[in-house]
């Protein structure tokens, strides 16, 4: 079968007039290459999409949510509850009644909402959402196993709807190809690598055996998307194998969505097993995607899942992200959106900073720059950087993992909290910096924090598999930590750490290991050869401002 590719800015040329009715008019609509064109939809098979409600006091929203995370502000800790959210976002009155009025006219009516009443999920045949969101042609694809409904031609919306939404999810965004965390063998002289542990990790950043989880109110998550299971029975094994220096849990409290019944992924394990390592004897609940037959963006779901639970873990790491490129800013804005929602509700949220490091882009002929990811780029969550150990046979200290993903965002502007920090980093190394055509200067800067990255030793389908590294193993590592953080605020009465930056950069590197040594991936082109960014002195877009010092991150942020 053919892969199915149109180009975008072609059939633009025939909307009238242009751009009108296009919500994401930047959006890639080509569908990748490993996808296989199955062909049509049949007119009559009923599909799922999710309609984004224009929200009401987003920028009342972002002053919240920088008000209550402010160390310095009298707001600071006072998180709002779901309903407040939703008080304060829910869309207009007339914006409800003109989509839902639009939709009922096509005969659309088997809607759900959510309880911030910004999300629409509504069933409808093939035929009718053709007819609803003119240009859209649907087609099934598939790529191992997974199958997908997708429009591969842009869509529009009526004018008269047009400003009442902000995207339409389950037309576009293909789920990014499934990445297992890579596997580097390494070889000691002695023959023996011992790889890291439960017991390596908290040596390292200084956890002792007392400190584990104790405050019955608190929780955390790990959200695992593309078929990615973890197996209970894994869990208990590598509990068994390398747990016992530590109280700690050894089943998951909950599971949000369906797990499959096919094989362990390496990545749901390895996010599974060590947030429970660090963040020991803490109630753990998994998010985790339905089935093999996908018509809905899972990323998305997640999201729409947060709106319509009043009752989440205070710590979520994700280890999952896409090309800024590839996604509309309409959909990157409404996303940033929602990650305040949590934020302002007290809610930490940790992403994965990639493993490409700075990424590549071929602009055209001898042209490249790098490729910043989505949602690490985001200003509105902590973004978790990879190292490696100096002496990958000593617990010693770190230096850049050269996978570590790190850059600066195209689509989103340098928040308040990070300025004076990387505009120090900029003038310290300007001498060395790759050039400026390569990256943007004035974007969003990532990661914010790291952790090691390299060399884990995970249990999968009943099997320890040594060598397991990526940023997904660093992400849960520090999520497990924050959440042994936020148990010790709530046993004292103290709210959650909530959205993190603004406490984490006013620290300045107190607390943490500094990570000097290292450079990551780049463009392997002249002009670069190979090389993104280096580590530095204090923050850089490699590993943040470093790895945690556990004792002395829990007292810098047990203060009120």
């Amino acid at each position: 079968m053919k892969t199915l590719r149109l180009s975008f800015s072609v059939l633009l040329l025939f909307a009238s007039p242009a751009w009108s009715g296009y919500l994401e008019y930047d959006q890639d609509v080509l569908i990748p290459q490993d996808w296989t064109h199955v062909g049509r939809i049949d007119p009559s098979e009923e599909l799922q999409l999710t309609f984004a409600l224009k929200q009401q006091n987003v920028q009342l929203l972002e002053e919240t949510l920088r008000l209550v995370s402010d160390p310095d502000s009298a707001q600071y800790g006072k998180h709002l509850s779901l309903e407040e959210v939703a008080s304060l976002v829910c869309p207009s009155e007339i914006t409800q009644k003109v989509v839902r009025h639009w939709l009922q006219s096509h005969g659309v009516s088997d809607c759900l909402t959510v309880h911030t009443q910004d999300f629409l999920q509504c069933t409808m045949t093939a035929k009718v959402a053709e007819r609803l969101l003119p240009g859209s042609r649907f087609h099934r694809f598939s790529r191992d196993g997974l199958s997908i409904a997708r429009s591969s031609a842009p869509y529009s919306v009526h004018d008269d709807v047009h400003q009442h939404l902000d995207f339409v999810g389950g037309l576009h965004r293909v789920p990014p190809p499934r990445k297992n965390p890579s596997k580097k063998q390494q070889q000691s002289n002695t023959g023996l690598h011992v790889g890291v542990t439960p017991a390596v990790l908290r040596a390292r950043y200084n956890l002792t055996a007392a400190d584990v989880g104790s405050a019955q109110n608190n929780s955390q998550a790990v959200a695992q998307f593309l078929e990615q299971y973890y197996h209970p029975a894994d869990l208990a094994e590598f509990m068994s194998m390398f747990g016992r220096s530590f109280q700690h849990l050894s089943k998951v409290d909950r599971v949000v969505g369906t797990q499959g019944g096919g094989k362990a992924g390496l990545e749901a394990s390895l996010d599974v097993e060590y947030i429970m390592s660090t963040g020991a004897n803490i109630s753990t609940w998994v998010f985790t995607n339905p089935g093999r037959h996908e018509t809905q963006e899972p990323f998305l779901q997640w999201m729409v899942l947060l709106s319509n639970m009043s009752d989440l873990p205070w710590v979520h790491t994700i280890s999952y992200g896409d090309d800024e490129d590839s996604l509309s800013t309409a959909y990157m804005m409404r996303i940033n959106t929602e990650f305040m929602k949590a934020g302002v509700r007290g809610i930490s949220l940790l992403f994965a900073s990639g493993d490409s490091g700075a990424g590549c882009r071929h602009m055209g002929k001898e042209q490249n720059s790098f490729r910043p990811s989505f949602p690490a780029s985001s200003p509105y969550v902590t973004t978790v950087g990879g190292t490696s150990f100096k002496n990958p046979f000593k617990v010693t200290y770190e230096v850049t993992d050269y996978i570590s993903g790190g850059g600066f965002s195209n689509v989103f502007s340098m928040p308040n909290y990070q300025v004076s920090a990387v505009q120090a980093y900029l003038k310290t190394i300007a001498a060395s910096l790759p050039p400026k055509s390569y990256f943007n200067t004035s974007g969003r800067a990532y990661p914010d924090i790291a952790a090691l990255s390299d060399n884990y030793w995970v249990v999968s389908n009943r099997v320890p598999v040594p060598w397991v590294s990526g940023t997904s193993a660093s992400t849960p590592v520090v999520g497990g930590m924050i959440s042994l953080i936020n148990g010790q605020r709530l046993s004292k009465g103290l709210p959650a750490l909530g959205f993190l930056n603004p406490r984490l950069y006013k620290l300045k590197g107190q607390a943490l290991f500094d990570v000097t040594e290292g450079c990551h991936l780049g463009c392997l082109d002249e002009q670069v050869q190979g090389k993104g960014f280096c580590a530095a002195p204090s923050w850089d877009p490699v590993t943040g401002w470093g790895t945690p010092n556990y004792p002395e991150l829990l007292a810098a942020l047990l203060t009120e």
